[in-house]
């Protein structure tokens, strides 16, 4: 989604794993299994702090980068963040093809990722919700989101 939002803006799209990716030459699953999550996290709030931005852009984070350090916070002094609220099943059916890539869920079968991801949700919301905007992310497209980008400025 975030890719189709900067297009309908015209704004740089910036993937904050793909960025973490180049700058540790390894893919974050090897990252992570090497070093583990909280070295994987301090990495993710330094990159998330420092990356040189282009003056528009869209950067989809991780779902656990809000989630660390004042990342939250840094985000939304920093920019307008959101929310795309969603079900633990639609995001376990959306997760589902990629799930090799995520070192948390790669082992899981649907019903233990769907386990998996509503604990994650129950503990991750009060960060997320913390977003300047929150929208239900069941039937989103980028022009609805570009409509409420817009409507923020």
């Amino acid at each position: 989604m975030g890719k189709k939002l900067a297009a309908k803006l015209d704004y740089a799209f910036i993937d904050l794993d793909h960025q973490i990716e180049h700058k540790i030459g390894t893919s974050i699953t090897e990252y992570f299994a090497e070093h583990g999550e909280a070295a994987f996290r301090e990495l993710e709030s330094k990159t998330l702090k420092t990356f040189s931005y282009p003056e528009n852009a869209v950067v989809a984070t991780g779902g656990g980068a809000p989630c660390f350090f004042d990342n939250m916070e840094w985000m939304n002094a920093n920019g307008l963040s959101m929310y795309i609220s969603m079900s633990a099943a639609a995001l376990a059916k959306r997760l589902e093809g990629g799930k090799e890539k995520r070192p948390l869920l790669r082992n899981l079968n649907e019903a233990e990722m769907i386990e998996f991801i509503q604990g994650k949700l129950s503990e991750r919301e009060m960060f997320y919700k913390q977003a300047s905007l929150t929208v239900n992310g069941i039937a989103l497209t980028a022009d609805t989101m570009k409509a409420l980008i817009l409507s923020q400025e």
